[in-house]
């Protein structure tokens, strides 16, 4: 599978993953900072963004994903971060594929399982057919009765892409993620799977994703783990405090 993906800067490679119904564009902002150091990669996963569409989506599959597009790409030893589902894919990449992670940072997620989070989110998109929409002011209003959180809705947007034949299309697979989203809420790692090397797992202390109980499922996959709580942000931490991710992940990857 082709991913498609957007490089900045030169030097050791900083590769960056984003969540669901999300895509590389959503970091463009903080990864040209980091990318001052780095070499920083910024990947669409499978069914997202501008990569292609496929009919299955778990976690070990987006691990693979990973693997073959950095030995395309020839890294063979690269700094992997994640959001979200995006954390979630790099530590089953970390996991499964060690030898290409020095070093690993997870943003606002754990390994463990969890409860459905997003059925108003599916509402909301099925709420409208994109053949259909005038123009993105119209995809708006079709999906307000389901989704009150206008911000939530512009980030959601962001996946409507023009088409010439039928005016505008969903850039991510919205069928497929439906479908496999109990995968996507699962767990990663299996017995006997561990990380050894530094892993920086960063919450929003707004959040409620990774609580203070999942850091003994975080350091028994990955022993090295820490866990660093950023105050005055919720889950998207990179939007909310970007000035102390950036530190954070610096001060932490060395540079």
């Amino acid at each position: 599978m082709q991913l498609n993906y957007k490089t900045y800067g030169e030097g050791f490679p900083l590769v960056i993953l984003h969540g669901l119904f999300g895509n590389l564009d959503n970091w463009q902002t903080i990864a040209r900072q980091w990318a001052e150091d780095y070499r920083v990669i910024l990947v669409d996963l499978r069914n997202h963004g501008r990569s292609p569409h496929a009919d299955e989506m778990t976690y070990p599959l987006m691990a693979e994903d990973l693997a073959a597009f950095l030995e395309e790409q020839g890294v063979d030893r690269c700094h992997l971060l994640g959001h979200s589902m995006g954390g979630k894919v790099a530590m089953q990449a970390a996991l499964s594929y060690p030898t290409l992670v020095e070093k690993l940072v997870v943003v606002d997620m754990a390994p463990r399982p969890y409860g459905r989070g997003h059925d108003d989110v599916f509402a909301a998109l099925k709420a409208l057919n994109p053949s259909d929409i005038e123009d993105r002011r119209h995809a708006d209003e079709l999906m307000a009765p389901h989704m009150a959180d206008e911000g939530v809705r512009m980030f959601l947007l962001k996946n409507l892409a023009r088409d010439s034949k039928t005016g505008f299309r969903w850039r991510m697979n919205l069928e497929v993620l439906d479908r496999d989203y109990e995968n996507l809420i699962g767990p990663v790692g299996t017995l006997g799977q561990e990380f050894s090397r530094p892993a920086l797992f960063v919450r929003g202390g707004n959040s409620g994703y990774v609580k203070d109980d999942d850091l003994d499922g975080i350091k028994y996959l990955f022993p090295a783990a820490e866990l660093v709580t950023v105050e005055g942000a919720g889950h998207w931490v990179h939007a909310e405090q970007p000035e102390r991710l950036f530190a954070l992940v610096r001060e932490f990857l060395g540079a």
